[in-house]
């Protein structure tokens, strides 16, 4: 049953068919072998969609919406560029620290790219950096949208292992905290040799005016987070404040949302929260029946049996993971693999916030490498350049980045060492 479910996912992957339909159609052919009613696949959906937790991802994604319509987003942009646009490069930097302030917001890499890049890419092709340039920074740096909490990957990874998902977000400041420092760096230097951005401190905004008007802005973080953190709100609840308070601030403070523009974003927002439902439904039930068959607990058994070292056994993790990342969605892959491979991990001693952030940060990857990029499509779009244009530039970051990877996978402390602080 399980060779012909896989045959038939990854045969609809390679003639691109949707994931969740690749994964559903793969799901029923499973079914097909089993002597299973009808009725179980209705039953197991429900079970999968029926979390308290799962809620937060729609509010989220459309937190992030009325952010970039209400015009947050820009000032978070003004922001940056007040503090870090003076020197040669510092808007290409200012792209980096923006997403990184944006992610703390959205949970989501797609909408981290619109949002942002939707100001700074036209921003940065004005202070004459190539096309190909500003749109792999923003895919690049919008991967953060998926590493700093509020996190959707690690909702999905938290509910999929039973893993705790307050310890999964405090884990992630570390990973993104460090993505962020190195991207930066990288770009100042490359703006240095190529002799990019000397112009970039023209027009931008003083420091205490740009504090002025992002202070709402700023305070939704806090908001966000310091409820979560505090213990005062769950994620979920964190994320219907969340839409609350970018709705009340796009309304009636900044003005910038009119009661007209209110349909296409919650339209937006329905389509986009569906999509992931739809993934987690039927990557649910394709799980279900590979439990069924004992496929997890062999799977686990063979990779502690053949990687007896927790060395061994992170790496073979991680190229298999970025192999995986570059042709299924991330959602999917979370919930179909995430319950595999942890027992795994936790076998072999590794602790599973450990191994949650070092697979949604490899896994993110996948959102910025070819051919299924969805943040390189984004991107594109945005700048409206195509994407071979983008693939010099880009290898530069990934490599940035998968130096990164490798150093939140051997340096436990880098991920571990904010939670053990304020956890335990």
């Amino acid at each position: 049953m399980s060779p012909a479910m896989l045959s038939v996912m990854l045969v609809l992957f390679a003639l691109s068919v949707p994931v969740a339909i690749a994964i559903g159609v793969a799901s029923l052919v499973g079914l097909g072998f089993t002597n299973l009613p009808p009725i179980v696949l209705a039953q197991q959906v429900y079970v999968a969609l029926d979390r308290f937790p799962l809620a937060a991802i729609p509010f989220f994604i459309l937190a992030g919406n009325l952010m970039d319509v209400g015009g947050l987003s820009r000032r978070l942009v003004e922001l940056a560029r007040a503090f870090v646009g003076g020197i040669q490069g510092g808007l290409a930097a200012t792209c980096v620290l923006t997403c990184m302030i944006f992610a703390a917001i959205s949970g989501s890499s797609v909408a981290t790219t619109f949002a942002v890049g939707s100001v700074l890419i036209p921003a940065l092709l004005r202070h004459g950096y190539p096309v190909g340039f500003a749109a792999a920074l923003q895919a690049a740096s919008a991967e953060l949208g998926v590493i700093i909490p509020p996190s959707i990957p690690m909702i999905l990874f938290g509910i999929s292992t039973q893993t705790s998902i307050p310890e999964l977000f405090i884990a992630g400041f570390g990973p993104g905290l460090f993505i962020s420092s190195a991207l930066i760096v990288t770009v100042l230097i490359w703006c240095r040799i190529k002799g990019w951005g000397k112009q970039d401190g023209d027009g931008r905004l003083g420091k205490r005016v740009a504090i002025k008007q992002a202070a709402f802005s700023l305070l939704m973080p806090v908001i966000i987070l310091g409820g979560i953190y505090g213990g005062i709100t769950t994620p979920t609840e964190a994320s219907i404040i969340a839409v609350v308070y970018a709705l009340v601030v796009g309304l009636f403070i900044h003005r910038e949302i009119s009661f007209k523009q209110l349909f296409p974003v919650f339209r937006k927002s329905v389509i986009s929260s569906a999509v992931i439902m739809f993934i987690i439904a039927t990557a649910s039930f394709f799980s279900y029946l590979l439990n069924r068959v004992g496929v997890p607990d062999a799977a686990a058994l063979w990779l502690t049996e053949t990687f007896s070292s927790q060395g061994a056994f992170l790496m073979a993790v991680n190229m298999a993971l970025f192999v995986v990342g570059m042709f299924i969605e991330t959602s999917a892959s979370i919930i179909v693999l995430a319950p595999i491979l942890t027992d795994a991990a936790i076998k072999l001693g590794i602790d599973p916030v450990h191994f949650g952030t070092i697979m949604v940060v490899n896994l993110a990857l996948g959102m910025i490498t070819p051919p299924f990029g969805v943040n390189l499509f984004a991107a594109a779009q945005v700048a409206g350049c195509s994407i071979d244009k983008m693939i010099k530039p880009l290898l530069v970051f990934i490599a940035v980045i998968i130096g990164c990877l490798l150093a939140i996978t051997y340096v436990p402390a880098i991920p571990l060492f904010l939670r053990d602080l304020l956890m335990r």
